[in-house]
């Protein structure tokens, strides 16, 4: 049987108003260790959706000994792997925001350039060689680009 979680706002609220950490940790215990870990989120996403690690690493333009680290916990990605995995799981923007979430990354912001352009080619279902080629004619950095 699942234990309805509360949410995230309701939580953050219940932090704000609290005047003793302890008792907040007590009574939200739950719902303040429920993060799941990233290569759990990615795997059980590659069973919702019926597909593959392989397939996920091939569509994202991650070289495949990398990506098989990440699925299996071995490595932990950056930003950009993080969004170059959401183009391979073919992820609109919401669900890029949670996998950023997930991952302890910070999530897109429409105000930074790149950002928009990531966020605009999540939202038009492009592939990740039509962001790649979209960043590159706007003269921002690529995914994966060494700064």
């Amino acid at each position: 049987m699942s234990v309805e979680r509360i949410p995230t706002d309701t939580l953050l609220q219940k932090l704000l108003k609290t005047t003793s950490l302890n008792r907040f940790f007590q009574r939200y215990s739950e719902d303040t260790n429920s993060v799941i870990e990233f290569c759990e989120y990615i795997n059980k996403l590659c069973t919702e959706r019926e597909t593959l690690p392989e397939r996920v690493i091939k569509k994202s333009d991650i070289e495949r000994t990398y990506g098989h680290q990440l699925f299996n916990g071995r490595r932990s990605p950056s930003r950009d792997k993080v969004i170059q995995l959401a183009f391979g799981f073919e992820m609109n923007y919401d669900e890029t925001q949670k996998l950023l979430t997930c991952a302890r990354k910070s999530t897109l912001h429409p105000r930074i350039k790149r950002d928009a352009v990531i966020i605009f080619a999540l939202e038009n279902g492009l592939d990740i060689e039509a962001v790649q080629d979209t960043l590159f004619e706007f003269s921002i950095s690529l995914l994966g680009e060494k700064k």
